[in-house]
């Protein structure tokens, strides 16, 4: 019997595919069938994962700057002149941004976040849509965080962008849901990716592990299992929504 998050015949582009979450979200769709276009600002860390797969047949890397207009249409047509249409998008790429109470929280760091963690997300779903009405609807999976419903300290342009990609999500969920486009965000707590293991030291993961009811960082895994489900007929009758993968973190 064939499982319906078979993604056989299916193409999808993952942002932010060449670590972490977005990594994990590539091996996951490959390995249920689908070829995939591994977007990244890092070339050669996009080639590694799309090397992963075995063949171009099955995936192929671009650089991106989600931040830049032209350069996410380039994606996109891209993954349209590669494999000749796109089912599924994962609006993963994301930074962190500088850690300062919003009195001094700086300009230049604000825009940064901004323009990479939800004007990156507008941008991929301006081009994207476009490219999957053309054949025929398709799925969106905006990765947002458990900052897209909660306050932070000291966070105050990634809670904003997070929340921002929530409501975004919304709208175009509603504006496309009779044309065949499901729209949907993921709200992952902690995760142990490569920006967790940069920016905080031993102690400080643990500080943040307890935060969760479960006492432990999530897994890049556990996040691309729920996004393949979101992507995947399994789902529907899901659009406009946002759901979390957090241990908790959110029900305290």
């Amino acid at each position: 019997m064939t499982s319906q998050q078979d993604f056989d015949g299916q193409v999808v582009i993952v942002t932010g595919g060449g670590s972490g979450i977005g990594a994990a979200c590539v091996r996951g769709f490959v390995s249920r069938g689908a070829r995939a276009i591994v977007a990244d600002f890092n070339l050669p860390a996009a080639e590694r994962i799309a090397a992963e797969a075995g063949s171009k047949d099955r995936a192929a890397a671009v650089k991106v700057d989600v931040s830049d207009p032209p350069s996410v249409e380039a994606m996109v047509r891209f993954a349209l002149e590669t494999y000749g249409r796109l089912d599924v998008a994962v609006n993963n790429a994301g930074i962190g941004g500088e850690a300062n109470q919003t009195g001094e929280y700086s300009i230049e760091s604000w825009n940064r976040v901004i323009n990479v963690n939800l004007n990156g997300v507008f941008y991929g779903m301006r081009y994207q849509i476009p490219a999957m009405l053309q054949s025929g609807g398709g799925a969106i999976v905006n990765m947002a965080s458990i900052l897209g419903s909660v306050g932070f300290a000291t966070s105050s342009a990634y809670v904003a962008a997070k929340h921002g990609v929530v409501g975004l999500t919304k709208s175009a969920a509603i504006e496309y849901a009779t044309q065949g486009i499901r729209v949907t965000s993921v709200g992952p707590g902690f995760i142990a990716t490569p920006l967790i293991a940069s920016n905080l030291d031993e102690a400080a993961q643990k500080s943040i592990s307890d935060l969760h009811a479960m006492k432990r960082l999530g897994k890049a895994e556990e996040v691309a299992a729920l996004v393949c489900f979101l992507a995947s007929d399994e789902a529907s009758f899901i659009t406009g929504s946002y759901h979390v993968v957090d241990g908790g973190y959110t029900a305290q």
